[in-house]
């Protein structure tokens, strides 16, 4: 693992135990400059994740609980009259973090849901005429529950669309619910093992990653496969091309090379993927990704 990165990763995963994945494939996606959705079950260490990420990239945190009677207003920010300036002065929300945790994004009205997603999308917010840069960097991470539907609005696809990538952190093994319980219980401070300028420089690194034109077909045909095979209801966008070139680079780069290869390719394209693809007689998009990478030889 890149030595920039295996601190970061290691301090995390003494956090969120067993999960080294998930933990590599979070770091992946903020190196991407890209958002990140956490979908699962109460309970298995989402927040535990966004918060520990947060502290060991000395990022500005805040958790967001969404609800049905949220406003966009409640996460952007609102204007209020100044009686002494006779102004309207703009009190920022909690939107203008560097790390923003979304927690239960599908319970916010359709509004507030879009409000988020544009920041996401152009990193400024518009109020009252008005457009607010939000700070560098600027990383989302939201969680939804899968299984409990009720009072829920359900993320349209072209929301989806917006993460970069997807994952589910699932049940511990037995020994990492065992080392869990014999951790003690109080809240960990942990330590910012980064700076900001270092922070850009590692995104910028990531960017100027190498991709040989055979990758760069690879992931074509990867992409070209959900258009031309009738059993991939929804295709690949061009957006989810590049999204899954920009996280080829980014696990590379973790993985201490400056260079893509077909692997790294495979290591990241069920977590660009599976919330794109929309399964026919297969399902679950987790079996479509898998199939897709069956049916498409990196070799070809």
């Amino acid at each position: 693992m890149n030595p920039l990165i295996k601190p970061i990763a290691e301090q995390v995963s003494n956090i969120l135990l067993g999960k080294d994945t998930q933990i590599q494939l979070a770091l992946c996606c903020l190196m991407a400059g890209g958002h990140l959705l956490i979908e699962d079950v109460p309970g298995v260490g989402k927040t535990t994740l966004a918060n520990s990420l947060a502290q060991s990239l000395g990022l500005s945190h805040q958790r967001v609980q969404f609800t049905s009677d949220m406003l966009p207003a409640d996460l952007l920010g609102v204007s209020i009259f100044n009686q002494v300036s006779q102004e309207f002065t703009f009190h920022r929300g909690p939107v203008f973090n560097q790390l923003v945790l979304g927690d239960e994004i599908n319970r916010a009205s359709p509004k507030t849901q879009s409000a988020l997603l544009e920041a996401m999308a152009e990193k400024q917010v518009s109020i009252d005429g008005e457009t607010y840069k939000l700070p560098e960097p600027f990383f989302v991470i939201a969680t939804q529950n899968p299984q409990e539907h009720a009072g829920t609005f359900e993320l349209p696809d072209s929301q989806l669309d917006r993460f970069l990538m997807r994952v589910t952190l699932g049940f511990p093994s037995v020994e990492a619910e065992k080392r869990m319980l014999q951790q003690s219980f109080n809240n960990k401070s942990l330590s910012p093992l980064i700076d900001l300028t270092a922070l850009v420089d590692i995104q910028q690194q990531v960017n100027e990653v190498i991709t040989s034109e055979a990758v760069i077909d690879y992931i074509l045909r990867l992409v070209g496969e959900t258009r031309s095979n009738n059993e991939y209801i929804q295709a690949l966008s061009p957006r989810a091309t590049r999204a899954l070139l920009a996280a080829s680079k980014a696990w590379a780069f973790v993985e201490g090379r400056t260079y893509v290869l077909p692997e790294d390719v495979q290591a990241v394209l069920p977590s660009v993927c599976e919330h794109r693809l929309r399964g026919g007689s297969h399902g679950s998009a987790s079996s479509l990704s898998e199939q897709l990478l069956r049916s498409v030889n990196p070799l070809a």
